[in-house]
This record gives structure tokens, C-alpha cells and sequence, in this order.
């Protein structure tokens, strides 16, 4: 097995430093194609799902561990490099106080709907004009949780990529299908086959629970302080509410998708 390419890095204006930290900017990313992921948990679960970093970034000093061990292979194995540098640099890099042993830089995935299969699930999330990236990270996470197919992004989203999304996605950023796409080119494709279109509202809207749910099974949300526009809710086949017992008058646009997929997995699998 070759040997991974190693650099030791010790200067903060040193230009593979400065290139890691503008992969936190969005313009960065989408100009490089590629996004920057933490944590020994994360760049495990990518490694075991067949996505290995082109760098991988590693402190100085830290204890020896075989899933570290088991990075360095993979990126040898595929030719990428790693970087060795002090605990206060990969602090800088990563914009995070206590920084993980370990980041690396993936090429970014397809993200068009061409790309997406629906009859490999049950259920997808759909999300429209999400704004915040902990929100995206979380629904990712949640589809991962309820063995979704994915999660597709309409009209202007936070982007999947940022580093607060991927961290709060726990991993599901590698193992979600992940579809971007305006609505007037999502409803078209959603009606060009099976699929079956969920919102929770308030309009004309039956109880989520025991709602006759079919797979697949697209649950949709939209922006968390503006909700779906009411042309985007008429045209799903089915709307339904969710009780508030108290004064709040909605749910968190993640929380809202996760306690709906949920319903929808017992009744797909009931």
C-alpha cells in the first residue's frame, strides 16, 4: 500500500492554511468544488461510505487510534495528501475553539435531481428556502434517522456544504442523497413519476396522524419564519396539521419534518 503524502504545516500564513480556512465562505467552495468536514466520527462514516478526503488535516500530538490509522490508508490509497499541523492551526482552519483531531476536504457531490432515484426509498425530505444551516444539518441527520432517500433542496437554501451544516449533520451529509432545484423545475420532475407530496398546513388540512400517506412519500417544509407559500401548499396531494397544545403556533422547520417522517415511516411500515 503506497504511502500517504505528508507535509507538516507550523505557520498560520502558510497558503494551504489560508486555502482551508476560505473553504468556510460559500463562494470558496462552489469555486473549488469541494467542502470541509471535522470530527473522527464524521470522516469515519464518510470513509465507510465510500467517500475518502483528497486532504486530510490531522493535530500534532494526538494519541495514536486505528480509525485515524484506517483515514491515513484510505487517503493513500487514493492519492490525496496529509497535512500535519499544531492544535491552534486546525482551530483557525475550522472556526471551532476545541477543534477535533482531524478535518478533510471532499469534493462536493452531484446535486441535481437527475441524480436522485425515487423508488430507493420510502420517504424524502424536502426542504424550501431553509435559511439555517443547523435546520439543514438536522434534517439530514433526521433522514438518515428514518431511512430516508435523501433530502431536496428548493429555491434558495442554506448550502449543505457549510461547515455548520455538515457538523450538524452528524455524518447523514454522506449518506443522504442530497438535490438542489428551483420548484418550477421539482414539481415537474415529482409528477413525471410516482410520488406522493406531504406538507404540514393549516389549509384545508386533514389530522398527520392516520393521514393516508403513500409511498414515496415526499415530505416537504418551508422557510422557518415565512412557512410554504400557499401556491407551493395547493399543490401537494396531501396537507396535514399537527396539534399545538400550547401557545406556539408551529414547530421548528426540522423538528416539524422529523416528527412528520416519523408518522410516515409507522404508516408506510405499519
Amino acid at each position: 500500500m503506497p504511502s500517504p503524502i505528508r507535509r507538516e504545516i507550523t505557520g498560520f500564513s502558510n497558503p494551504t492554511v489560508k486555502y482551508l480556512r476560505s473553504l468556510r465562505e460559500k463562494k470558496h467552495r462552489k469555486r473549488e468544488g469541494v467542502f470541509l468536514a471535522e470530527g473522527l466520527r464524521l470522516l469515519t462514516d464518510a470513509r465507510e461510505c465510500g467517500h475518502v478526503p483528497q486532504m486530510l488535516v490531522m493535530a500534532a500530538g494526538r494519541d495514536p487510534h486505528p480509525l485515524i490509522d484506517a483515514l491515513e490508508a484510505a487517503v493513500a490509497e487514493a492519492g490525496g495528501e496529509v497535512i500535519v499541523t499544531s492544535p491552534d492551526i486546525l482551530s483557525k482552519i475550522t472556526g471551532k475553539d476545541n477543534p477535533q483531531s482531524v478535518a478533510g476536504v471532499f469534493a462536493e457531490f452531484d446535486t441535481s435531481l437527475a441524480g436522485v432515484d425515487r423508488s430507493a426509498a420510502k420517504i424524502w425530505l424536502v426542504a424550501q428556502a431553509l435559511r439555517d444551516p443547523g435546520n439543514l444539518g438536522t434534517m439530514l441527520r433526521t433522514g438518515d434517522a428514518v431511512g430516508a432517500g435523501g433530502l431536496i433542496l428548493i429555491d434558495d437554501c442554506a448550502d449543505p456544504f457549510s461547515v455548520e451544516a455538515v457538523r450538524a449533520s452528524m455524518g447523514a451529509v454522506f449518506t443522504q442523497k442530497i438535490a438542489r432545484a428551483g420548484w418550477d423545475e421539482f414539481l415537474p420532475w415529482l409528477r413525471g413519476g410516482e410520488g406522493q407530496l406531504v406538507a404540514a398546513s393549516l389549509r384545508d388540512a386533514v389530522p398527520y396522524r392516520g393521514a393516508p400517506y403513500a409511498a414515496p412519500c415526499f415530505v416537504m417544509v418551508g422557510n422557518e419564519s415565512q412557512g410554504l407559500p400557499e401556491t407551493y401548499e395547493m399543490a401537494c396531494d396531501l396537507r396535514v396539521t399537527m396539534p399545538m397544545r400550547g401557545r406556539a403556533d408551529s414547530l421548528n422547520a426540522a423538528v416539524a419534518a422529523a416528527v412528520l417522517a416519523y408518522e410516515v415511516l409507522d404508516a408506510l411500515e405499519g
